[in-house]
């Protein structure tokens, strides 16, 4: 019986119950956190149980945590992330069920193969970067990617595409608290992000950064920053250092240099990272994996601000010094990090060259890019290095973003939540004076199912002007939207058409709009009013019709007969369900089908292929080998039919029952 934890405390027994329907198993893991048993359930199922360590249940506030996140957790589903099943309070104890995946974890694949050939890197990657855009579309951070908490369905020798699975999801925002009291972050250091570092807090592209180092890790057998000295050396290469260049296809570097920018604005989503790294893998079938290397002893500094001391200069030194490039001194050996405790120094203000002579500083421009200090000579910047490196690794980022100049390019992003269909629409705009014009580029992205048809897009005018403004349009069929066909009245809109997006995919279309934003802000506040008003236009329940159905489907309803006769053909009708509620005269599929499928069909689930029902009670019945006939074979009082209709999975219908002829008769 194994019983004893890692930090050798009793965590649980084989054969104990945990909470009124599942009983312990075999323990398969443990870590900081906790540990990881194999459970039964009460129907059977085997599945796994992340059990935390006691003393977290003693803290009111991560109980509360535990049971705030309970609806995001269950409610996170994608066919890329474990499944959390249910979440038990019991006692001392508190426990994540979630299904058991029983292949092991990419960590043990990658001690046993050393390195990954590039296809399989790039393809387990892009199955990381699906369900991490799954989990960002619901608001959802990670915030602790890394081989670990990838596992695989099957065995690493074993696999096939789409057996990776993510876990540990939500983790970070139950026990994240009491960590950071500790050790002033969480997460594990060579896979942190720089911001998490620098500025204590991160985001959806913290994630896409992590997974960037689990990639170069897959690639070259090591973490781009590992090397010698202590966690906090680590630490310190993430801000300050480049990740060393290792021998793969430029195409590959270009894509792991854009993962591991050490600004997260420069950073693509999860969504675009998993598309760029599916193009790329076919092209890299035959590629060799490298030789796993040691770690580098020096690495590239990228720039960073110098130390400043106040009040030393004259205005004439101020713009002398201000004019000259930034001069570093070498970083002191830190020794030992001792506690992992972080102290954070306080926010400075930027010492400035006089006005006239300073050049305009690039709006948006990261922290460690931008010249806002002096460096002393001579004793003085032996003194203060010290302090440097204490703020370049520790200090949150305080600055304030300037504000732009006239005549500056200007760029923005911006990415909608997923829909319920699957779409997930990515937004970027690129300002260029010369021009005067913004190139705004729309993507559009698929998850489980391949979408088409027709997409609405609002472009509006600046903030404070009614007038649409025209738009030159590549890729894709445009138009402009047509409320008396459509039957959406939205001012500035564009019907685009012709895109098909495939599963996992995405699809861009550009247009050139003769617009010129200020400065930053209303770039921004342009991009955020297009992404609002299509979506307004889009959820809009007032909308009739069946125009844009895969930005405008909220639901699907599965319905049958209250009654059905055997052995007869069972009536089955998916109805569309909008934000104005079911559409039962514009039914998206009906089975036993006469016909073609609908055009809303063929646009949210590629037509009857991505319609399939399945008995829901127990062979009573029969589904034709096409998956799209239903006959009723049994007599029983309660039936359900389940279905999937393209993104839309674990769909039943309402209880129905089957009874013979004569009794129908009766």
């Amino acid at each position: 019986m194994d019983s004893v934890g890692e930090y050798g405390m009793q965590f649980a027994q084989t054969g104990e119950a945990l909470g009124a329907s599942y009983r312990f198993g075999e323990r398969v893991g443990s870590g900081a956190v906790g540990e990881v048993w194999t459970i039964t359930a009460a129907d059977g199922r085997t599945l796994a149980a992340k059990v935390l360590r006691p003393e977290h249940a003693d803290d009111p506030s991560l109980v509360e945590r535990f049971v705030r996140e309970r609806s995001v957790l269950l409610g996170l589903q994608d066919p890329h992330i474990v499944t959390v099943r249910d979440m038990v309070v019991e006692g001392q104890r508190l426990a994540i069920v979630m299904d058991y995946v029983p292949g092991g974890s990419l960590r043990d694949a990658v001690k046993a193969a050393g390195t990954l050939g590039p296809a399989d890197a790039l393809n387990v990657t892009a199955e990381i970067f699906d369900a991490l855009a799954a989990a960002h579309a619901r608001g959802v951070t990670h915030r602790d990617i890394k081989p670990d908490n990838v596992l695989l369905a099957r065995p690493w020798a074993e696999r096939e595409q789409g057996d990776v699975r993510v876990s540990d999801f939500g983790i970070s925002d139950v026990v994240g608290e009491r960590i950071r009291q500790t050790t002033g972050l969480i997460g594990t250091p060579q896979y942190m992000p720089p911001e998490l570092i620098s500025q204590g807090r991160s985001g959806p592209a913290g994630d896409v950064y992590s997974t960037g180092v689990l990639l170069y890790e897959l690639l070259a057998g090591r973490t781009p920053f590992a090397g010698p000295g202590t966690d906090f050396s680590v630490a310190y290469r993430h801000v300050s250092s480049r990740p060393p260049r290792i021998p793969v296809a430029d195409a590959v570097w270009e894509v792991l240099d854009s993962l591991l920018s050490k600004d997260p604005a420069q950073r693509p989503t999860a969504r675009e990272a998993a598309s760029t790294l599916r193009r790329l893998a076919p092209g890299l079938a035959g590629a060799s994996p490298l030789d796993r290397t040691g770690a580098p002893e020096d690495f590239a500094d990228v720039e960073r601000p110098a130390t400043v001391v106040r009040g030393a200069f004259t205005d004439d030194e101020l713009a002398a010094f201000a004019a000259a490039p930034a001069v570093e001194g070498e970083v002191p050996e830190l020794g030992e990090a001792g506690s992992a405790t972080i102290v954070r120094s306080m926010p400075r203000r930027d010492v400035r060259a006089p006005a006239e002579q300073a050049p305009a500083a690039e709006a948006g421009t990261p922290f460690w890019r931008t010249r806002k200090a002096l460096i002393l000579g001579g004793s003085a910047a032996v003194l203060l290095v010290g302090m440097v490196v204490g703020f370049v690794v520790l200090a949150p980022a305080a600055q304030e973003a300037a504000p732009a100049v006239a005549g500056q390019s200007l760029s923005a992003q911006l990415q909608d939540p997923a829909l319920p269909t699957g779409l997930t629409i990515s937004r970027s705009a690129a300002f260029e004076p010369a021009t005067g014009e913004v190139r705004l580029t729309v993507s559009y992205a698929a998850q489980k199912a391949p979408l088409s048809g027709d997409f609405l897009e609002v472009i509006p005018g600046l903030a404070g002007s009614s007038t649409c403004p025209a738009a030159t349009w590549d890729g894709g069929s445009v138009s402009r939207n047509q409320a008396s066909i459509t039957g959406l009245d939205v001012s500035c809109g564009w019907k685009v058409s012709g895109l098909d997006i495939p599963a996992g995919g995405s699809k861009q279309v550009t247009a050139k709009v003769p617009v010129a934003p200020a400065d930053q802000q209303a770039l921004d506040a342009w991009l955020r009013s297009g992404s609002e008003g299509t979506r307004d236009a889009t959820a809009d329940p007032a909308v009739k019709g069946t125009a844009y159905p895969v930005q405008r489907l909220q639901g699907v309803e599965v319905r049958t007969p209250a009654r059905v006769v055997t052995p007869s053909p069972l009536t089955i009708t998916v109805v569309p369900v909008w934000a104005g509620g079911a559409d039962e005269l514009n039914p998206l599929y009906v089975s036993p089908a006469s016909g073609r499928p609908s055009q809303m069909l063929d646009a949210v689930a590629a037509g009857e292929k991505g319609v399939r029902f399945s008995d829901g009670c127990g062979g009573a019945l029969a589904v034709d080998s096409s998956g799209l006939t239903v006959t009723a074979l049994q007599i029983t009082p309660q039936c359900t039919v389940r279905a999937t209709v393209g993104n839309f999975t674990d769909l039943q219908s309402q209880a129905f029952g089957i009874t013979s002829r004569e009794s129908s008769g009766n």
